[in-house]
């Protein structure tokens, strides 16, 4: 009998992270979680930022737990958000802070990059939709508040890059994440030098581009000596949601894939990107997938709004310095017992149509009360406001999935093809009232599941690349076998 061998995904999300180990065993692939935290942000220099040193004790504390259970992974792979960054100097030393998309450095320099690069031009170039918190807008925040980091830079890395290079010593730039930034072709699939130049950041920051796959070779000295073992260091599609497309086990080629989690990330993969008016109208992205595939779709609000509802209720700041002087609430409240209150406010309503809101408006992006933002969003329409708990989570779900068949009906018109149903991943596919309406809303079958996508995906890189699958039908075919997918209507 063969030894097992194992596999670690890192995958950081923008609330929280975990470690999860995962092997096949007689064609299934079987999960284990290892680790879990959370992932607070803390507020710096009058900027939200990411605790990157936090997080890096984490990559570690997880990766020494795979040694105490004596499951040492052959390889790992770590995928987080895109769009944030961090900057070197010529020591391999980090400069400043790495600042969070959330935060609002970025409205002051939108006008100012679109002179330079108009968003028409921008959009045909880099196929990304138009986000103010874009890395382009990062970069000319940066330049605008501290020119002097800039200077001093002499690489640039995107969070799972700064980790894999803590892990390893070896400075990667990768192509999922990379095309997040609005600063890559997405034709040649290399940096614009175009707008980099436009905007005066320096070309030298930035690697040659590699895809999922590669590998980046084992761990550096300091960190075999601190965990005890030798590990090969894989880049998945380090950006999450290029993870979870890859998990998504379509039933049919016309399935739009929903990434559901903090965003909701809608639509489906192309073998090459629509860079046209009508889709930067739109707002639809062409971010980066698996062996060059393009996942064209709809970044929408997502779960942003519940989380930071049941953090309201329970008393939890999000952001330290943010809705300062709430006392936690002796009883926490669950994403379940929220669901079941917007679920019990529509069978009390009767058929009354619950008010709507714009769930992609930049007024819920970092509210100081989502639930009063809600609210006041009713009042600027001229709506009902909601005044339960129970009403202003239905007016939520209800918006959500309003703007899913909304996105899937421009999806549609944009690729000139009908679908026929949606596949959820993420954690929101446990969310069996959001299915419901989501079905109901869009007029599609709704399969739900596997929950840990972005995990899976991350993995599927690393098994395909160590031989246990041919390629990648063969992997989510396995997917199908291995993880119970429940249908709603």
């Amino acid at each position: 009998m063969s030894e097992t061998r194992y596999y670690l995904a890192i995958d950081i999300g923008a609330s929280s992270g975990r470690h999860v180990l995962g092997h096949v065993e007689d064609g299934k692939i079987i999960l284990e979680e290892v680790h879990r935290f959370d992932n607070i942000q803390q507020r710096r220099r009058g900027h939200d930022c990411w605790d990157i040193d936090m997080l890096w004790k984490n990559v570690l504390a997880g990766i020494e737990n795979c040694r105490a259970m004596g499951k040492i992974p052959a390889s790992l792979g770590i995928d987080t958000w895109g769009v944030d960054f961090v900057l070197l100097d010529a020591e391999g030393k980090r400069i400043g802070d790495a600042v969070a998309y959330r935060d609002e450095r970025t409205h002051s320099v939108v006008d100012a990059v679109h002179q330079k690069v108009a968003p028409a031009d921008l959009y045909d170039k880099t196929g990304i939709q138009f986000q103010e918190f874009n890395t382009i807008y990062q970069f000319a925040a940066l330049k605008q508040e501290h020119p002097e980091e800039l200077s001093a830079a002499e690489r640039f890395l995107m969070i799972p890059e700064y980790l894999n290079y803590l892990l390893t010593g070896k400075m990667a730039n990768e192509y999922t994440n990379a095309t997040t930034t609005g600063l890559l072709n997405a034709r040649t699939l290399e940096w614009d030098a175009d707008v980099l130049d436009a905007l005066g950041i320096p070309q030298k920051l930035f690697g040659q581009v590699m895809m999922p796959g590669a590998s980046l070779g084992g761990f550096c000295d300091a960190v075999k000596q601190l965990v005890g073992f030798d590990c090969q260091v894989i880049l998945p599609a380090t950006h999450d949601t290029g993870s979870a497309f890859l998990a998504v086990p379509a039933l049919d080629d016309d399935a739009v894939y929903l990434s559901s989690g903090t965003w909701s990330l809608l639509g489906v993969e192309n073998k090459e990107p629509i860079t046209t008016e009508a889709s930067r109208q739109a707002n639809f992205t062409n971010e980066g997938g698996y062996q060059k595939r393009y996942r064209y779709l709809k970044n929408i609000m997502g779960l942003w709004m519940i989380q930071s509802i049941r953090r309201e209720l329970n008393g939890i700041d999000y952001v330290e310095g943010k809705g300062a002087g709430r006392e936690r609430a002796e009883h926490m409240i669950g994403f379940g017992e929220l669901a079941d209150l917007a679920r019990q406010e529509e069978e009390r309503a009767e058929g009354i149509p619950a008010p709507r809101v714009n769930v992609n408006d930049e007024r819920f992006l970092s509210p100081a009360s989502m639930i009063e933002e809600v609210k006041q969003a009713c009042r600027d329409t001229g709506q009902a406001v909601p005044e339960t708990t129970g009403a202003v989570m239905r007016c939520v779900y209800e918006s959500l999935t309003a703007c899913y068949a909304e996105s899937i009906a421009e999806l549609s018109r944009l690729t000139g093809r009908t679908y026929t149903s949606i596949n959820v991943v993420g954690g929101g596919c446990q969310d069996a009232y959001l299915n419901e309406c989501t079905a109901r809303a869009c007029g599609l079958p709704v399969y739900a599941g596997p929950i840990e996508g972005t995990s899976l995906g991350n993995l599927l890189v690393q098994m395909i690349q160590a031989g246990e699958f041919t390629e990648l039908q063969e992997a989510r075919n396995a997917i199908r076998q291995s993880f119970d997918v429940k249908e709603c209507r």
